[in-house]
């Protein structure tokens, strides 16, 4: 019966969502294209907050004939009523009055055919754009099923609807709901589906049409079948209406009649159809839109950044974009509490920006950073915030295993973070990413009070210098620290271990070093003493591990203090931050531009940095301060040779002092063209230069990728 009203090319096309495009040239769709006349003037309004309000009318009814709790169907139909109650009230009585005019057309199907009925609604909806016709007719709908299930479940207690029951003649058994649930179970079905594809093409009509202008990109070729998909979603409302005008007065033959032939129609079926393919069309939409805008968004943060601004604000919200004005998208350490970006307002802010896993040794420096800024809060070398940052990679799935870590790690932080990974821009992760160089260890990224980069990771200034003598972290500030300096003991270790200057000062020879070799550490230490006692020299040792230090080093340290055979480090995590320091030293003079050819403390810190690749131990012997001081170095195999063959060189002493005869020896005597050195530079901006010189020789290493994974 219902076959024959539906051209079989439309029957056909809607089984393959790859031919709908062949029933645009339809005769039926032209129909519908010529009743499409939107002039502008009819009242627009936002659709959601009517669909939402249409929807829970019939989930109301579908629960007649579903097993939806009454009670969750309710809760829902009231929470969408306050959606509603946002229309002004001009427009309620004007839609009251658009539905009730469709709500007629539909019911005009008992007296015609389901397709006459679908073209007299669309006459009447031929001022509205396509999604708007889908929901308007949808509330018509609702409006026609929910009024016959007020009625068809009328129980003995409702005097009213059972009258009005008797009246219309609607069959008795509708009151008894079991027998009749397997009869429902197709018109239910097609309902839920309307609902899902009409909810779809109200997500194509709300889509931004800025971004939806490039060929075959999900939208041009869904615009097209939109008007197909609003066809026939209306058509199926109009037989459903048929079948619910037409209970009424039936007997029980008739009611089976029309039941069966319902899931003889598969309209259900060319529906689902219809939703898959504008549902995976919507998803290139989507796609395409976060796309389109992740490029906006970079290109805005570049603009901001290039372009001088009054204050901080405008480049801190295209980091950091709350959903709207009344969020506050940072969490304040101090107090617990949340806040707005605009505490920020014109002030230097170190943005620390790391995974969710903040390593400890660089947690502890940026809190004793913080610590002291607060201690004298007056200080000009205190004006600044610390904001954390975490960036969490797309492919990471967000769980509550995730969210507890971050709101531990977040929770140890005395400064602000970001209230959630989520408020950070996908575009700004990329920016951070590709400008700022975030690859595995945090970086701290400095922004002056006009928001303006000062340094892309200033962790490498605070490292060198301390945060006082660092600040305001430009790099201007630095390149005139440097300057200052001189290759010896007072760089290189004596912040790290501040006896150092006394030693210095005092005049004493001073010998740092390293390995892992407790037999070495034992012999040359042993030795360096007998030589230090030979010479009549003043030395004082002390030992710096390596700069992964593990179990062993701290066993060293244990056994090197017992045994009395030299100085030590008071912890791993200041062996650690020693050869920290030293990388850091690396990264700062590659970033100014300087070379090991031409620059000798460049050349000096590579040479330590090497001395760590290796597997053995090694020396450094010095004295003095500055431009005055000496200093030589050897590995282990080495400077064991020369130390041993003292009585060869140890006239050259007295005349020309300990160091400078230690380094004659070594370079006349036992220096050989014959080397291995290894440099491990860890690629934390992502800037690690591709030629790098050897400290010995001065040709180019051989560049190797090598992977490490340590959790010790």
């Amino acid at each position: 019966m219902a076959n024959s009203t539906i051209p079989a090319q439309m029957q056909q096309s809607m089984s393959n969502p790859i031919m709908l495009a062949s029933l645009i040239d339809n005769p039926i769709m032209h129909r519908i294209h010529s009743t499409h006349a939107p002039d502008g003037c009819s009242r627009p309004f936002h659709l959601k907050p009517l669909l939402r309000f249409t929807e829970n009318i019939l989930q109301n009814a579908l629960s007649t004939t579903t097993d939806t709790p009454q009670e969750e169907a309710q809760a829902q139909l009231n929470a969408s009523l306050e959606d509603y109650d946002n229309y002004d009230d001009f427009l309620k009585p004007y839609l009251a009055q658009i539905i009730k005019r469709t709500a007629g057309k539909l019911s005009s199907v008992c007296e015609q055919s389901a397709q006459t009925a679908t073209i007299e609604v669309f006459e009447t909806l031929s001022s509205f754009q396509w999604g708007t016709k889908v929901v308007v007719a949808l509330a018509a709908f609702s409006v026609i099923y929910g009024k016959f299930w007020l009625v068809a479940q009328s129980s003995p207690t409702n005097l009213l609807t059972k009258s009005i029951a008797i009246l219309e003649q609607l069959p008795d058994m509708l009151g008894v709901k079991e027998p009749w649930k397997p009869k429902f179970k197709a018109p239910t079905n097609l309902i839920k589906t309307i609902l899902e594809v009409a909810k779809c093409i109200v997500d194509f009509s709300e889509l931004p049409l800025q971004y939806m202008n490039l060929e075959g990109r999900g939208m041009p070729t869904a615009a097209a079948h939109i008007p197909i998909a609003v066809y026939w979603t209306i058509y199926g409302m109009a037989i459903c209406t048929k079948q619910t005008m037409c209970l009424p007065g039936m007997g029980q033959e008739d009611v089976d009649e029309i039941m069966e032939d319902w899931n003889q129609w598969s309209l259900e079926h060319k529906l689902t159809q219809i939703h898959n393919y504008l549902k995976a069309q919507l998803a290139v939409c989507h796609q395409h839109i976060r796309e389109r805008r992740e490029i906006e968004t970079y290109e805005l943060i570049e603009d901001l950044l290039k372009t001088p601004q009054i204050d901080n604000v405008k480049i801190l919200k295209a980091l950091i974009r709350p959903k709207d004005e009344q969020e506050l998208p940072l969490f304040d350490g101090s107090n617990k509490k949340r806040a707005k970006l605009e505490v920020l307002w014109k002030r230097n802010v170190l943005l620390l920006i790391s995974d969710l896993e903040v390593p400890d040794q660089e947690l502890s420096i940026v809190e004793k950073m913080y610590q002291e800024s607060r201690q004298n809060p007056a200080r000009e070398e205190s004006q600044y915030e610390v904001v954390w940052i975490p960036v969490v990679d797309g492919s990471t799935q967000w769980n509550e295993k995730e969210d507890r870590h971050f709101e531990t790690q977040k929770a140890q932080m005395k400064w602000y973070s970001v209230f959630h990974p989520s408020l950070l821009e996908t575009a700004a992760i990329k920016y951070i990413k590709k400008v700022w160089g975030l690859n595995k260890k945090p970086i701290l990224v400095a922004l002056d009070p006009l928001g303006r980069v000062v340094t892309n990771n200033a962790i490498h200034m605070i490292n060198i210098w301390g945060p006082t003598v660092a600040f305001p972290f430009h790099k201007s500030t630095e390149e005139g620290l440097w300057k200052e300096v001189s290759w010896g003991f007072e760089l290189l270790a004596a912040p790290i271990h501040p006896p150092i200057i006394d030693w210095i000062t005092e005049g004493k020879y001073i010998c740092l070093f390293g390995g892992e070799d407790i037999e070495w550490i034992r012999e040359f230490c042993v030795l360096a003493k007998a030589v230090g006692s030979a010479a009549g020299i003043k030395l004082e040792m002390l030992y710096v591990g390596k700069s992964n230090p593990r179990e062993k080093i701290w066993k060293n340290n244990i056994t090197i203090a017992q045994e009395k055979l030299s100085d030590v480090l008071p912890g791993l995590n200041v062996v650690w931050f020693f050869w920290a320091r030293l990388e850091s030293m690396w990264h700062s003079k590659v970033q100014h531009g300087e070379t090991a050819e031409r620059d000798p403390i460049t050349q000096e810190i590579m040479s330590m940095l090497s001395f760590d690749g290796g597997n053995h131990g090694w020396a450094v012997f010095g004295r003095g301060w500055g431009e005055m001081s000496q200093m030589t170095k050897a590995k282990g195999d080495t400077i064991l040779q020369c130390l041993g063959e003292y009585q060869m060189w140890k006239d050259e002493v007295e005349t020309k002092g300990f160091v400078v005869a230690l380094n004659d020896y070594l370079i006349h005597q036992l220096q050989t063209p014959h080397h291995c050195n290894r440099l491990v530079l860890p690629d934390t901006t992502g800037r690690t230069p591709d030629r790098v010189p050897c400290a010995d020789c001065g040709r180019p290493m051989e560049k190797y990728i090598r992977y490490r994974c340590c959790t010790d």
